[in-house]
This record gives C-alpha cells, structure tokens and sequence, in this order.
C-alpha cells in the first residue's frame, strides 16, 4: 500500500514537473506589427512606436513626456477658452459680449500659435526623450534625446531611416557633466520590414541597442 502511495505521488510529482517545464518553455507569441510599406509616414510611425516602447521599457530608460505635456496643455488651454468664450457669447447680449469674445478669440489664436510654433522650432523631430539613474560608485543620471526623420529615395538608394542620439550623463543633480555623446544611424526600411510589411523587431531592437551603447562610450548596454 505504502509503494502504490508512492508510486502515486511521484506520478503525480512527474505530472506537475512536467506541467511546470511545458509551462516555462512555452514563450507568449510576440505580437506582430504589419504597416503598409508604400506610405513612407506609415513606416515612419510605425518605426517611431516601437523604438519608444523599447527604450519605455523598466530595463533601459524612464520616458519624459515633457514635449508632449506642453502640446497637451496648450491644446487644451485653447479649448477651454473657445468654449469659455462661446458660451459667454451665447448667454450675453451681442454688443455687450463683443469685448469678452474678441479677447478670448485672440487669446485662443495666441495660444494656437505657440502650441504650433513649440511643436516646430522646440520639439521638432524629436521621438524620444528618456533618463535613468545609475548607482555604481556614485548616483549618476543618463539623458537621452532622440530625433528620426526619413531620407527619401533616390535613384540609386530606397528610403531610410536616420536616428540622431544625443546622450549625457551627469552627478550632483545635473551640475557635473561626466560624459557626452552623439551617433547617427541610417538604415533602409527595406533592411526592416518584409515584403508583407511586417517590422523585424528583434533586428530592431538590436539596432537601438547598439545605437546607445555607441553613444554612452559603454562595451555593453545596460
């Protein structure tokens, strides 16, 4: 009875070992990006996308949204006073209203304008802007800004895609700078993407990765 019991329990240890291995080694299916390969802006996005769902990752940095804070909140500052405005001018007489829609109509133009201006002269082709903290033998902090533009075909080349990298590092709160750099990268998108329009994101991901170590004077990413 004692070595049926046994036999019983390492059947079932067996089983769930077993269970537990097919567990570990079946890996989640990565979810694959398609994009149309004839719309340059497409296969721009979708090169944009992933670069900064790579680089967002808890392993590599800490995303900055601080371009896209500024676009958000003048966006929406304008907004609020076009509707601000309108319903004032809804609820008052024409004539006495005049003054308040006029101001809120060139408060609105002015704020338009400088979300515009911002997005084009500040922000411009920027894609990325993240940081991380280092603590080896002091607490240093590595920034990185990324720009991406595509360099179109011409007759002898298909269209690329180019990558500036700016990175710096720095202690003391940003005060002592340590090290900086600046690489570019330039591939073509057929070098990533197939036929079908599907992205190779592990040759992808490598690309970036090399991009930054490159950058950051460093034998090996962090």
């Amino acid at each position: 009875m004692a070595r049926r019991k046994a036999s019983e329990n390492g059947d079932a240890s067996s089983s769930e070992q077993t269970s537990s291995t097919a567990a570990v080694t079946t890996s989640v299916p990565r979810e694959v990006i398609n994009t149309n390969t004839a719309n340059l802006t497409e296969l721009k996005h979708t090169l944009d996308d992933a670069l900064k769902r790579f680089l967002g990752r808890p392993d590599q940095f800490k995303t900055i949204h601080q371009h896209t804070d500024v676009r958000l909140a003048l966006g929406w500052a304008g907004v609020f006073v076009a509707a601000g405005t309108a319903l004032y001018g809804y609820k008052t007489e024409f004539e006495e209203s005049k003054p308040v829609v006029w101001a809120g109509l060139i408060l609105y133009i002015i704020l338009t304008s400088i979300q515009t201006l911002y997005a084009y002269f500040i922000e411009g082709n920027i894609v990325y802007v993240g940081k991380r903290k280092t603590f080896a033998k002091r607490i240093e902090t590595e920034r990185i800004t990324i720009e991406s533009r595509t360099q179109p075909s011409s007759p002898t080349s298909s269209p690329k895609y180019e990558l500036n990298l700016s990175y710096v590092r720095s202690t003391n709160g940003g005060k002592s700078l340590l090290h900086r750099g600046k690489e570019t990268a330039i591939r073509g998108y057929n070098t990533l993407f197939d036929e079908d329009g599907t992205l190779d994101q592990d040759a992808f991901e490598n690309w970036i990765r090399d991009l930054v170590t490159k950058a950051t004077g460093e034998s090996g990413s962090k």
